[in-house]
C-alpha cells in the first residue's frame, strides 16, 4: 500500500474531499520505472490538482497500489487491509478504480502457479525457477498468443461488482470512476489477444453498474506512437499520465454534479 500527497493538498480530515484509489503500478510508474507516489507528474495527482480550483476545498488522495495487482487483488486490499476499510473508506469522498490493465495479460500459467514461486525453498532453487520462467513465458505466450489471461474476465468483472458494492454500502451513492485497461506492448506480452474484448467488457461493466467509466484507449495509444512511453511497453510516459489525470478530473467534476450537489457551481468553475 503506497499513500502519497501533492501540491496544496492539505491534511485536516474534517475539511479534505478525499479521494480512495485501487490501482495497479499505472500509478506509481512513469517512462523511467517506479517514482515517489507524491510526485506530481503521476495521474492520480494530476487528478488531484486540476480538482483543486475547481472544488474549492482541499483534496486529498490515498493510493492502495502494487505492481501486478488485478481486480481480485484490489478487492482483497478494501476487505483485507484495515488502513483501507476501517480508516480511509468511511471518509472517502469518491472511489477511483485504476485496476483491469493486469487482468486482460495473456499467459500460458495460471496465477497460482506462478504466484507460488516466491515461496519455494530453497533460494537457489526458487532463483532457478524465476529466471526460468521469465525467459520461457514471453516466448510460450508468443507462440500460442496466450492460453489464457491473467485473471478471467468473469472473475474481474465479478470483484469489480464486490467493489463497488461494498463501497456504497457504506458511502451510498459516492462518485466512482474507472479506466479502460491500458494498451500494451512489449517483449515480455507479445500479444494483444484479449486486449479488445476487455475493453469493450470493462465498458459495458461500468454501464450496468453506473460506473464512470474513462476509455483511455485513444489518449494512450496516441502518446505511445510518439513515442512518450516506458521501454517496458506497459507503463506511460509523462504527457500519458498528464492527459489521463486531466480527463479523469474532468470526469469527477461531471459525476459529483450528478449524485446531488449543484452542477452549475461546477460547470461554472471548469477550466480545463
Amino acid at each position: 500500500m503506497v499513500e502519497g500527497d501533492v501540491g496544496r493538498v492539505a491534511q485536516s480530515q474534517s475539511s479534505d474531499y478525499r479521494i480512495l484509489l485501487l490501482g495497479d503500478s499505472l500509478s506509481f510508474q512513469g517512462p523511467q520505472g517506479i517514482v515517489s507516489p507524491a510526485d506530481s507528474r503521476l495521474y492520480p495527482n494530476v487528478m488531484v490538482e486540476q480538482l483543486l480550483p475547481t472544488l474549492g476545498r482541499s483534496v486529498s488522495i490515498t493510493a492502495a497500489a502494487r505492481e501486478g495487482w488485478t481486480a481480485r487483488d484490489a478487492w482483497w486490499a478494501l476487505t483485507k487491509d484495515p488502513h483501507i476499510f476501517a480508516e480511509e473508506l468511511p471518509v472517502t469522498d469518491a472511489l477511483v478504480i485504476g485496476v483491469g490493465g493486469m487482468d486482460q495479460l495473456p499467459t500460458v500459467m495460471p496465477t497460482y502457479l506462478r504466484d507460488s514461486i516466491p515461496y519455494l525453498r530453497p533460494g537457489g532453487l526458487r532463483r532457478k525457477v524465476r529466471r526460468a520462467y521469465r525467459d520461457m513465458a514471453p516466448r510460450a505466450v508468443a507462440l500460442t498468443g496466450g492460453l489464457i489471461r491473467q485473471l478471467p474476465q468473469s472473475a474481474t468483472d465479478r470483484y469489480l461488482t464486490r467493489i463497488v458494492q461494498a463501497v456504497r454500502l457504506v458511502r451510498g451513492n459516492i462518485p466512482i470512476l474507472a479506466f479502460t485497461p491500458s494498451p500494451y506492448g512489449g517483449v515480455a506480452y507479445p500479444s494483444q489477444k484479449f486486449h479488445a474484448t476487455a475493453r469493450r467488457a470493462m465498458i459495458s461493466w461500468g454501464l450496468n453498474h453506473q460506473v464512470a467509466v474513462l476509455d483511455i484507449e485513444e489518449i494512450v495509444n496516441r502518446h505511445t506512437s510518439a513515442g512518450d512511453r516506458n521501454p517496458d511497453g506497459m507503463h506511460w510516459g509523462w504527457s500519458t499520465h498528464q492527459e489521463v489525470g486531466t480527463a479523469l478530473a474532468r470526469l469527477m467534476i461531471a459525476e459529483i454534479a450528478s449524485v446531488g450537489l449543484p452542477a452549475q457551481r461546477f460547470i461554472e468553475n471548469m477550466d480545463f
